[in-house]
């Protein structure tokens, strides 16, 4: 639950920073506002009032598609088709990545509108890179903390029942269990358990992790639509926005889904994802009147975060999804479901792909 609290706080620090850049001061704005003489903003608000529950709902239909494998056996964790699901939910994060968030911070870190120095330097790949880095050790720290945590409460269980053995029983027990066969036996035991167990509790992480990817990009867009004055522009991020949120969810429902996460937890996290974006759109209508996207600051503050969640999206992508389920054994060992999995890969990736055309 502290996760989901951080989780909640960052989404709230997002939503701040970028009202509070949306309402940078006249001196702050430059000759790059847009012209809104043309645009038809009634027109541009029947979009983004129907976007708000439409994509609350995609959102909801994506997340919570891999969370039914209880009902439908075969979206359970490590069977084909969830595999199939996963791969084809992984291009279109990684799609996302490259397509949508990072050509997005480019542009916002290289806008005319801002000065030259410092931003002459390229600070958008950094950013990205930095945020693929930061995704890298909190991944390594937390998984090596959880093994460590394990072996400590394992070792703390082990004598305590040698305790309670006791006298010559617990010397008898206790040399029985060093011996060749019944040491390799305990060996191979507990060795299955602590990866099952890390296994389990690193999936978690990658998880939460990646929701936090997904809700620093979810706020930016949101709010893009719901600042938008033009009908045509409304219309194509409200269209895109559906697709992007279920597709997305569908990469998200599966780590949680792998998480195994208590039910409460779960259906937090799905929610959390699921209104990110239609929270973002309300915030955006309401700063629409006094927001330009033009000045330095919010181009500072947007391209910042777009360039910090593209990194945590590319390398969650490839790391933690695609490279950890296209060495799985039994994919490997199947060539039929390898070939389905590569295809469904380039499938997700090619439609996200093309929805960049729009959005």
């Amino acid at each position: 639950m502290q996760k989901i609290k951080i989780l909640f706080f960052v989404l709230s620090l997002s939503l701040i920073f970028i009202a509070v850049a949306g309402h940078g001061g006249g001196e702050d704005r430059c000759e790059c506002s847009h012209d809104r003489d043309g645009e038809n903003k009634s027109g541009a608000r029947k979009y983004k009032i129907a976007a708000i529950p439409s994509v609350l709902v995609a959102g909801i239909i994506g997340v919570l598609f891999p969370l039914l494998g209880n009902v439908f056996p075969s979206l359970r964790p490590e069977t084909p088709f969830f595999f199939v699901t996963r791969a084809f939910a992984a291009g279109v994060i990684l799609s996302t990545g490259f397509l949508h968030v990072l050509p997005e911070a480019f542009e916002m870190l290289t806008s005319p509108c801002l000065s030259e120095h410092p931003w002459e330097f390229p600070f958008t790949g950094f950013i990205a890179m930095m945020a693929a880095i930061f995704t890298l050790s909190v991944d390594a720290f937390a998984t090596s903390y959880i093994q460590k945590s394990h072996f400590k409460n394992q070792r703390i269980s082990s004598e305590g029942e040698g305790k309670e053995g006791g006298g010559e029983l617990g010397l008898h027990v206790h040399a029985r269990a060093h011996s060749q066969d019944g040491h390799t036996a305990a060996e191979s035991g507990v060795g299955s358990a602590v990866e099952s167990k890390t296994q389990l509790l690193r999936s978690r992480v990658i998880a939460q992790v990646l929701e936090l990817g997904i809700i620093v990009h979810s706020v930016v867009i949101g709010i893009s639509l719901g600042a938008s004055q033009d009908p045509d522009t409304a219309k194509t991020l409200f269209a895109a926005l559906m697709f992007h949120q279920c597709f997305e969810g569908l990469g998200l429902g599966g780590c949680i889904t792998q998480g195994k996460f208590k039910w409460m937890a779960a259906m937090t996290m799905a929610m959390i994802f699921s209104v990110t974006t239609p929270i973002g759109i309300a915030v955006g209508m309401g700063i629409s009147s006094s927001y330009d996207e033009s000045s330095p600051t919010a181009l500072i503050v947007q391209g910042v975060l777009n360039a910090a969640s593209s990194g945590i999206l590319i390398y969650m992508s490839l790391v933690d999804l695609l490279a950890a389920d296209f060495m799985h054994p039994k994919v490997q060992s199947n060539s039929g479901l390898q070939i389905m999995a590569h295809i469904s890969l380039l499938l997700g990736a090619g439609i996200m792909s093309l929805l960049a055309k729009w959005a």
